[in-house]
């Protein structure tokens, strides 16, 4: 059984910029990425296929019989049985999208053409679906639920031993080896915790489930933890953050509160950095989206701040309800920024945005990625000289 995880072009483009640099099935949300979820509900390995410039580090691979899922559409008990029953040339359709279709044809990106297969109808549970950046917040609770029974099936905790830490519903929180926990309060009434390998929960600290916390994180002293928030593995986070997911490698050490947003990896915000996911007039919130290159109405009233991976924000930093920010963008400065930044910017509104120079801008991540024994290869460097000459 070959499986490859295709991004539909529209979908794509509206999950940008989280997707400029990955494709949608590298996407995180609940505790896993995307592929992961269906790498462990398949028990398979899979592959991507994605726009061209990502290609180099992240391959397709064919056989020859291919089982290609939609990487929007996220994994549950019936969508697995229903794709693990499907035959050549079979397409399963849920409210009129391809979820998943067999075929010994080898496709590139968006030139699936599969209009004679023969279409077969999905009955089972509702399936979750992300194609607009505010799904990945909206649906981050009933993720972090579905992936935390996934991973603690038939698994026993590790106990909390530090007896200064006040726990409500212990049944309901999962402790992974090597995690640190002191004086922290973890209430677990509505919704799971999950805490992952080597992660460090500091003096004072608030975790409202459901909430994850990936491996080699850290809780920062004093942090509100509110409810639908995953950190990715190797994040530092303070302060207050609600409905929120870092993608991992990222950092918002100091207070400031952040709300209904998606952060992407190796990012930091300085101190104070704050957003608003709410707009004083109680109205729906519009977002830039790359597919039609233009604001649309997310229908969502609270809806915060989505940003591309490598970016940094200076102390103070204040992003308005809905604010897009590019890949490889330094913001800084006083009021409210843009709420469309492009990727491989460099200021802020007071100030002006000019273009990150791009040698600078590679110096700058390396510098960040070497405090964790890492450092951009070639095919990343690519992806990211294309986006810097294309405008993303």
């Amino acid at each position: 059984m070959n499986i490859i995880l295709f991004d539909q072009p529209s979908f794509r483009n509206q999950l940008k910029p989280i997707t400029l640099t990955r494709p949608i099935g590298k996407v995180r949300i609940g505790i896993l990425t995307i592929d992961e979820k269906w790498e462990k509900n398949l028990d398979s390995k899979v592959s991507f296929l994605s726009e061209e410039y990502l290609n180099k580090k992240f391959v397709t691979n064919y056989s020859y019989l291919n089982i290609y899922i939609n990487a929007s559409f996220l994994p549950n008990t019936d969508l697995v049985k229903a794709v693990l029953e499907l035959n050549e040339n079979e397409t399963l359709v849920y409210n009129d999208f391809p979820v998943a279709f067999c075929s010994s044809l080898k496709f590139g990106y968006g030139e699936q053409n599969i209009s004679s297969n023969k279409n077969i109808t999905y009955t089972g549970q509702r399936i979750v679906y992300i194609k607009e950046l505010p799904h990945l917040f909206l649906n981050n609770v009933q993720q972090i639920q579905s992936d935390f029974d996934l991973l603690t099936a038939n698994r026993l905790s590790n106990k909390i031993e530090d007896k200064y830490t006040a726990v409500y519903n212990e049944k309901n929180i999962f402790i992974e080896d090597g995690v640190s926990i002191k004086s922290a309060i973890f209430n677990a009434e509505n919704g799971p915790i999950y805490i992952g390998k080597n992660a460090i929960i500091q003096e004072g600290s608030l975790l409202i489930g459901p909430v994850a916390i990936g491996e080699d994180s850290m809780v920062a002293f004093g942090a509100k933890i509110r409810p639908n928030t995953t950190l990715g593995p190797v994040s530092r986070v303070g302060g207050e953050v609600g409905n929120t997911i870092f993608h991992g490698y990222s950092n918002k050490a100091h207070d400031g509160f952040l709300g209904n947003s998606y952060i992407g990896e190796w990012c930091n915000l300085g101190a104070n950095t704050n957003n608003s996911n709410l707009k004083n007039d109680y109205t729906t919130v519009k977002v830039y989206n790359y597919n039609i290159n233009d604001y649309y109405d997310t229908q969502e009233i609270f809806c915060g701040t989505f940003m591309g991976d490598f970016c940094k924000a200076g102390i103070s930093t204040m992003f308005n309800t809905g604010t897009v920010v590019g890949v490889s963008s330094n913001v800084y400065g006083s009021g409210f920024q843009e709420k469309y930044i492009l990727s491989f910017s460099w200021g802020g509104k007071s100030e002006g945005y000019e273009k990150y120079r791009f040698d600078k801008a590679i110096d700058v991540i390396n510098a960040t990625m070497a405090r964790r024994e890492k450092q951009l290869n070639p095919d990343e460097i690519e992806i990211l000289s294309y986006l810097s000459n294309n405008n993303q």
